[in-house]
């Protein structure tokens, strides 16, 4: 079985095997912490990336899938008794909804130039801002609750954040492969030919609006499984996973680490969550670091123009280039060696 697997397939295994022996390195609580919010918005950035990298989807409202998750796994728990069953019955809720939201949303703009889907789900996402700081009953309004999750069994409880660490690294790693999947399908061919020319894919025959609406329910209900893990990480919510900040994070993972790639919103997760850590705690050093989004910024500006296409999408492009150079350049000596014999 090994053997039929590809290098690439290989090589990630590995990683998210050296990811899974990580804690025994360092196990603190903070950089498990971290490491956890780097795989939760892997997942967010990932779920947006099958929109705007393989279909050129617009969303400026993607964070509301993402808080959809988070407060309706929350408040499944925090009603029910914490258990394995109100967990999985809380993230069944999240993703059903985040489905038929984003199924709702495709339906009615997806028609449409892309534009007005990112213009809907904008309006959608203050929607369910302004609901979550209302309805103050059900989700504690801008103050946000905490609430239980399952007690794990026996020495398990003891190291409760290893075993989260693990899950979201698991959960991170199967959407990783399933999503991968889908892109390197012939679904995923025709998703990559809309972006590029969708009257050119219509007129070979093919009705895009289905496979917009589908890439955008899927989308929907990885970025509220998303909000599911963030929700369980923390346990605690409030209106923040709302706001357009968490959809700005989204599109800076996936530009810095590389539209169309999948492995790109993952590095740019990384990139952003190891900056906003250390590049706040540099305010302690110095008052002119207390800027330290000034800093953030030029960071930003200097990788969109070191890698005008994400540091993985540069590198892939750079690695393209060297094969067709030494394929024509292979081509080139074949055919000297032919006219010299």
């Amino acid at each position: 079985m090994l053997k039929r697997m590809k290098l690439s397939t290989k090589v990630y295994l590995l990683i998210g095997l050296a990811l899974a022996f990580l804690p025994f390195i360092n196990d603190s609580r903070w950089f498990m912490f971290l490491m956890i919010q780097i795989f939760v918005f892997a997942i967010f950035a990932m779920s947006y990336d099958l929109l705007l990298g393989y279909t050129g989807i617009v969303s400026f409202g993607h964070a509301m899938f993402f808080g959809v998750g988070a407060y309706s796994a929350a408040i499944v728990m925090d009603r029910m008794e914490a258990s394995f069953v109100s967990f999985l019955l809380g993230t069944l809720v999240a993703v059903l909804i985040g489905g038929f939201i984003s199924f709702l949303a495709g339906m009615l703009t997806l028609k449409l130039k892309s534009h007005y889907y990112a213009m809907l789900t904008l309006a959608l996402a203050g929607m369910f801002l302004y609901i979550a700081e209302r309805w103050r009953s059900v989700t504690g309004g801008n103050d946000g609750f905490t609430f239980r999750i399952p007690e794990l069994p026996g020495f398990l409880e003891e190291h409760r954040n290893f075993v989260i660490y693990l899950f979201c690294l698991l959960a991170m790693i199967l959407l990783f492969f399933g999503m991968k999947r889908i892109t390197e399908s012939p679904l995923g061919r025709v998703l990559v030919g809309i972006r590029e020319n969708d009257q050119r894919v219509e007129s070979l025959g093919y009705r895009i609006m289905p496979y917009k609406v589908l890439i955008s329910v899927i989308s929907g209900m990885v970025a509220s499984l998303s909000g599911v893990l963030y929700a369980i990480s923390i346990r605690f919510v409030d209106t923040s996973v709302f706001d357009i900040q968490v959809t700005l994070d989204a599109l800076m993972m996936t530009i810095i680490g590389g539209v169309g790639t999948l492995t790109g919103p993952i590095i740019g997760s990384a990139i952003i969550n190891f900056s906003h850590h250390y590049l706040s705690d540099l305010a302690n050093i110095h008052w002119i670091f207390q800027r330290w989004m000034i800093l953030f910024g030029a960071i930003f500006i200097l990788a969109v123009i070191f890698f005008p296409n994400g540091i993985v999408g540069t590198i892939q492009n750079k690695l393209a280039k060297r094969k067709t150079k030494k394929k024509q350049y292979d081509t080139t000596e074949k055919s000297l060696r032919k006219e010299g014999a």
